[in-house]
């Protein structure tokens, strides 16, 4: 292979992992901002360094972005040592990313002084912020890490332990602040894990469909004609009869399945027909990343 192909095929490569660092840095700018004009200014700790942070703010009125880096960079040392393994640069990147730009908007005023306003919207600016470092293959540290290592050393489930993690932080947030603070901090921590996979998955959603049905070649070809949609044959046998049934399978946008349902009715009403989200689909016809 010549020096021209090898140079043209680690370009893109490269442009990859500038782009990686871009989300890194961008994602973690929205955390902060939506940290610092909706949630520390409303006392909504809503799990993670930054409620701690927000919590110990309120008690000793401590600068967050110290004490985020207070706990970000030994957890990540922490990390490495304990879990053996190399978190990378992005990573890294992004532990210390976070609590900078948490310094350099700290002086920016409340867009909110509602608690409500400011969880939801301070959960969807962190959500944001969360999911775009997420497809930089990175993350902003923190208390991931440290349920990392309870998972590692205790054996229990990483999403148990994160609960747990941000369960106690949220329960010191109702000790510290108020009961009704920390129901706000439960509805940010929600509003954050559904914003993360809206941004990972994105906004488009799709069916599968599987059909059972007598007339399957008939079924098959009129999906093809008039939904424009592939179909697969899956090899299945009836639990009564014992006898091969296959099912047709075929993955639709959910703007098609109206489409699709009255093709089915059509050919045969008395067709079996299973619907399922499909949240994300790869492939022709559908995304291609």
């Amino acid at each position: 292979m010549s020096k021209q192909n090898r140079r043209g095929q680690s370009e893109p490569k490269r442009w990859h992992g500038v782009i990686d660092y871009l989300y890194v840095i961008i994602g973690a700018l929205f955390v902060a901002i939506s940290f610092n004009v909706f949630l520390l200014p409303n006392a909504v700790a809503s799990g993670g360094t930054s409620g701690i942070s927000t919590i110990l703010n309120g008690l000793f009125e401590w600068r967050p972005a110290i004490v985020q880096y207070s706990f970000n960079i030994p957890l990540f040392i922490a990390g490495v040592i304990l879990l053996g393994k190399n978190f990378g640069l992005k990573s890294f990147v992004g532990t210390l990313a976070l609590p900078g730009w948490v310094f350099l908007t700290e002086n920016w005023a409340p867009w909110t002084e509602d608690p409500l306003l400011g969880a939801l919207f301070g959960g969807i600016g962190v959500g944001i912020g969360l999911g775009i470092v997420f497809r930089g293959k990175a993350s902003t540290g923190g208390t991931d890490l440290a349920a990392q290592i309870i998972h590692k050393y205790s054996g229990l489930g990483l999403g148990t332990s994160i609960a747990i993690i941000d369960g106690l932080i949220v329960l010191s947030s109702a000790i510290v602040f108020t009961i009704e603070l920390g129901l706000y901090a439960l509805i940010a921590l929600y509003v954050t894990s559904k914003t993360i996979d809206l941004v990972q998955v994105g906004w488009q959603r799709s069916k599968m469909v599987h059909i059972i049905t007598n007339r399957q070649e008939e079924i098959s070809q009129a999906i093809f004609d008039e939904v424009d949609r592939g179909v697969t044959k899956l090899s299945a046998y009836g639990g009564y009869t014992d006898r091969e049934r296959p099912i047709l399978m075929c993955v639709i946008d959910q703007t098609e399945f109206t489409k699709l349902k009255n093709v089915v009715k059509k050919i045969d009403p008395n067709a079996f027909v299973i619907v399922n989200d499909a949240s994300e689909v790869l492939g022709e016809g559908f995304k291609r990343e």
